[in-house]
């Protein structure tokens, strides 16, 4: 491996921290690429890929590389692909992002690759489904990878005091940002004849135009966020190459860890939790189409009910967490999840799917707006690794997504029914919820001076109180 170039050390002035100028760029982020999860992962897309992954005769059957299978497994594989993949690369990514000092343009790389992959999907017919399924796999790739340095910045521009608000004004703007795009993609669908599109163009234009908002806006994050400072004086001096010091970042983190008890739960608890909501979340569309039989436009408008109810469970649980504490609050998110499971298995079509689907965009928000900022507060004050340390979050999450969808695949393919698969998911939120519970009252953030001397290089230590 060649050595990365001589540099001369960076030294940049530090970040202000709750700059109303640099947080309101960062949430932007989030309107910028929360369309890709939206129209992509949970909308249009799944259903478009219904209408092109089939064989001549219509049947749910394609050939892919060599194989036949079904097309509707060919989609939670290509999932399951990114988020391995994204999985295993991330860890040395962020490390190395973070010995290189160069956030930003890694944030920058996946976002253009992302947007890049939803245009690609313009073109995407049943001629071109193996190299539009590979585009697709690009495409959750660049928004995977995104996300984990745009997490990574929430420790650097703001007070802990701040994370919970924050990151709850970050996921309603994206929800207000793609939902926006929805409505707009619905209009040019529905009303395709008027415009002199046919339908299938109309949906692919959908894809474009998810590609050029996730990008255009981008541009504002970009602008706003702090440079880039370079590489610290500390790696100028190394003499390694560029990939040995990236895992030698990510050793220091796993070294780290090893001090810190709480973290390493809290991480056991979002895993389990995790697994629940994110199968929850890529299977609604599949199960209100297979199950409740529902019409393509009804499922759209469901989606777009969840993310417009997410708004307000963001902030409702950002204010429940400051009145009782993160983990009660993240505890709560959990039990009314496992409610909704055992509501799922009942559902029909009708009003008891929409009741459902409100409770699950209320909820929704609030789980994925807790648990970053929890963790934010979790790991140690003031290190220079937060994009490493989110690296482990991250992994976290996409191994989760691949284990939960695998499992209630796999339930369904065993008894036949995705009634069960619903009902199954249960469990991992019970597992979720008794691993929260031995974190409360607790003092979370662990001074690492007091546990490792030796491994508390470049950190403050110390938390302000227990969550």
């Amino acid at each position: 491996m060649t050595p990365a170039p001589a540099a001369t050390a960076v030294t940049s002035a530090p970040v202000e921290k709750n700059n109303k100028r640099i947080t309101r760029g960062w949430t932007m982020y989030d309107w910028a690429n929360s369309v890709y999860p939206l129209v992509i992962s949970s909308s249009i897309f799944p259903i478009y890929w219904g209408t092109q992954a089939v064989d001549a005769q219509g049947r749910d059957i394609v050939d892919f590389l060599g194989y036949r299978l079904p097309g509707s497994s060919l989609i939670t594989y290509a999932i399951s692909a990114a988020f391995l993949l994204i999985a295993i690369v991330s860890p040395f990514l962020t490390s190395l992002a973070d010995y290189s000092g160069r956030k930003k343009l890694f944030l920058q790389t996946f976002c253009y690759i992302g947007a890049a992959s939803c245009v690609g999907l313009f073109f995407f017919t049943k001629d071109t489904l193996t190299i539009s399924t590979f585009v697709f796999i690009a495409a959750t790739v660049g928004f995977s990878g995104s996300i984990v340095f745009y997490n990574s910045y929430l420790p650097d521009i703001s007070t802990e005091d701040q994370y919970d608000s924050l990151s709850a004004r970050g996921f309603s703007m994206g929800y207000v940002g793609s939902v926006i795009l929805l409505i707009i993609c619905l209009i040019i669908i529905t009303f395709n004849e008027n415009l002199g599109l046919t339908k299938a163009f109309a949906t692919r234009l959908s894809f474009l135009l998810t590609g050029i908002w996730w990008a255009g806006f981008a541009q504002i994050p970009f602008f706003a966020l702090p440079k880039d400072p370079g590489r610290p004086a500390d790696a100028v001096e190394s003499d390694s190459g560029w990939v040995l010091n990236g895992f030698r970042e990510l050793g220091k983190v796993w070294d780290q860890l090893k001090v810190l008890p709480n973290l390493k739960k809290f991480l056991l608890a979002y895993f389990t939790y995790n697994m629940g909501v994110q199968t929850v979340m890529y299977v609604a569309t599949v199960f209100g189409d297979k199950v409740l039989h529902l019409e393509s436009t009804a499922l759209i408008i469901t989606v777009l009910l969840l993310n417009i109810i997410a708004i307000v469970g963001a902030y409702l649980f950002a204010k429940l967490s400051e009145r009782i504490g993160n983990t009660r609050a993240l505890s709560w998110s959990v039990v009314i999840w496992a409610c909704i499971c055992v509501a799922g298995y009942f559902v029909q079509a009708g009003w008891s799917f929409y009741a459902l689907a409100s409770a699950i965009g209320l909820t929704m928000g609030g789980i994925q707006s807790l648990s970053r900022s929890t963790y934010s507060k979790i790991i140690p004050e003031n290190t220079p690794n937060t994009a490493a340390f989110f690296s482990f979050f991250d992994v976290t999450e996409k191994l989760s997504i691949v284990i939960g969808t695998a499992s209630f695949g796999l339930i369904a393919q065993i008894t036949g029914s995705m009634r069960n698969s619903i009902l199954a998911l249960i469990v991992f939120f019970v597992l979720g919820l008794l691993f929260l519970l031995t974190l409360r009252g607790k003092k979370l953030r662990e001074d690492v001076y007091e546990a490792e001397p030796a491994l508390a290089t470049g950190m403050t230590g110390g938390s302000e109180g227990s969550f």
